[in-house]
């Protein structure tokens, strides 16, 4: 198997067992996908660094160990190639969280999950665009220019894991690592039809990963389908040490879970519907797709009930009082004293270190990054830190109480991703509030520390995906991959197969030729 096309449009399970049975080999993968990257990038703009050179040494020291039965025990995506958000920290290879505040910064170390991709012979592809330090619902807000959505090119990806997203679903790469702080490997999910998931916090480390808004940051998969999604959550799961937040629990049996759901039988799952996620403010598609999916999960034998979380409504507003403070705290440290840029202050001004710091974050950070960093000073600020950031924190734990009542009524709570599809680039730039709104349905998994996940719905009536999403009690992020499985099984029989194989990629057909 070599031609181009047909391996990228693989699976990566189906990757990784064209590889354990001799059809392809890892190489043969890391240059079919270079090759798709080399035709879409100029219209995608999915990576800010293409790791070729190291992607293929990988895949040869793969290959390798393969030839001479080395590779047993390594886990089932051994071989596959993946791509990495660029919050995340790689040895020896430029990560710049998409800041000019960074730009050219080479990281002396790996993050944990970088080291356990290495040592499953995943070859690492390349570096993913992003909102600036995950600031952002778009992919717009990037220092190196926006990505665009592979299903229409004039519209956004979603945030701030946008590269990621549209580089899984045009083809770039099988998998991609994100980080979600209020929605951002979901939300890029739902508006470009792949799978995108939130672990439970502390469920894979952080260490490595920039630092947002730390109490509510966490990486997680993004892939095509829910199987892939649950291999790799399986390779990257796990305590560590080194990240004080790490859970000391054993990895969830989620592949397992997701094969059960394949079977497409639900009897004795208990599914709510959140009341307060959904109606008045969805896009009739979204809002259409999103009550057929639930059509089919009762089909296939869930019990479906309503489930009311009161205190929801007030998640948003809270979140954007908790992340920002957040954010102030944790980019103090960007200041061109230790790494990263450094801009001197104009002729004329005092040549101090004081100085020095404010010309480099105003020269460094864009302006979402300062609208943000401002916010959370506010809020912390001597008078308003009780009003403010206080209350905040009291809703966050009225918001893990709702959770709590309803998973003790129902295994898994749903709702749908977005409020909308990808909307054009550039049509809400001049409104934050307006994108804020974007991760209304997200944010209260990151609020709670609970697992969720997005799985393509369909597609709207605009012909652009829809997100359905699932939410499970902290520690069972099992409980997701079952019926996230068997809805997806049931949507690929009414779409006439996967929503992602439909997609017109003419990058695809020009490697064809």
């Amino acid at each position: 198997m070599s031609d181009t096309t047909q391996l990228v449009q693989l699976s990566a399970a189906e990757q990784a067992a064209a590889i354990k049975s001799g059809d392809t080999s890892s190489r043969e993968l890391v240059e079919a996908h270079l090759a798709v990257i080399e035709a879409a990038e100029p219209q995608i703009n999915a990576f800010l660094q293409v790791s070729g050179d190291e992607a293929l040494a990988q895949a040869d020291a793969f290959d390798a160990k393969q030839a001479k039965g080395e590779t047993e025990g390594l886990p089932e995506l051994a071989g596959v190639p993946i791509a990495i958000k660029d919050m995340i920290v790689t040895k020896g290879i430029v990560t710049t969280a998409a800041s000019k505040i960074l730009e050219g910064w080479v990281p002396p170390y790996d993050a944990t999950v970088i080291e356990k991709l290495k040592a499953a012979g995943m070859p690492l592809l390349g570096k993913t665009n992003l909102d600036e330090f995950a600031q952002g619902s778009s992919t717009e807000h990037s220092a190196y220019g926006p990505t665009h959505n592979p299903w229409d090119t004039t519209r956004v990806p979603g945030g701030s894991g946008g590269g990621s997203a549209s580089a899984v679903a045009s083809f770039e790469a099988p998998l991609a690592l994100g980080t979600d702080t209020g929605g951002s490997i979901r939300q890029p999910g739902s508006l470009t039809g792949t799978v995108g998931v939130k672990p439970t916090y502390g469920g894979v480390s952080r260490f490595g990963a920039i630092a947002m808004a730390s109490s509510l940051d966490q990486i997680g998969p993004v892939a095509r389908t829910v199987l892939d999604s649950a291999l790799l959550q399986e390779v990257i799961g796990g305590y560590d040490e080194r990240d004080s937040t790490s859970i000391p629990m054993p990895v969830p049996p989620m592949a397992a879970a997701a094969r059960e759901g394949a079977k497409r039988d639900l009897h004795g799952v208990k599914v709510g519907l959140i009341k307060e996620l959904g109606g008045d403010g969805y896009q009739p598609g979204v809002q259409a797709r999103f009550e057929e999916a639930v059509q089919l999960l009762q089909d296939m034998g869930a019990e479906v009930v309503e489930v009311s979380c009161p205190r929801l409504e007030y998640a948003l507003g809270a979140y954007y009082i908790i992340m920002p403070s957040e954010v102030s705290s944790n980019l103090a440290r960007y200041d061109g004293m230790r790494y990263g840029l450094r801009i001197m202050p104009a002729d004329g001004v005092p040549q101090t270190a004081a100085n020095m710091m404010a010309a480099t974050r105003e020269a460094g950070f864009g302006d979402e990054v300062k609208r943000r960093i401002i916010l959370g000073t506010y809020a912390l600020s001597a008078g308003y830190y009780d009003a403010w950031y206080g209350s905040a924190q009291k809703v966050r734990t009225l918001v893990i109480e709702d959770f709590n009542k309803a998973f003790e009524q129902v295994d898994v709570l749903v709702s749908p991703t977005s409020p909308s599809t990808a909307f054009k680039l550039g049509e809400k730039m001049d409104d934050p509030l307006a994108m804020y709104m974007n991760d209304i349905a997200t944010i209260p998994a990151n609020l709670a520390g609970t697992p969720a996940m997005s799985i393509p719905a369909g597609l709207s009536d605009d012909g652009l995906p829809v997100g359905f999403q699932l939410i499970a009690p902290q520690k069972r992020d099992d409980l997701l991959y079952k019926p996230a499985a068997a809805l997806e099984a049931a949507l690929e029989e009414r779409w006439n197969g996967p929503i992602w194989r439909s997609m017109n990629a003419s990058w695809l057909k020009n490697l064809a030729k």
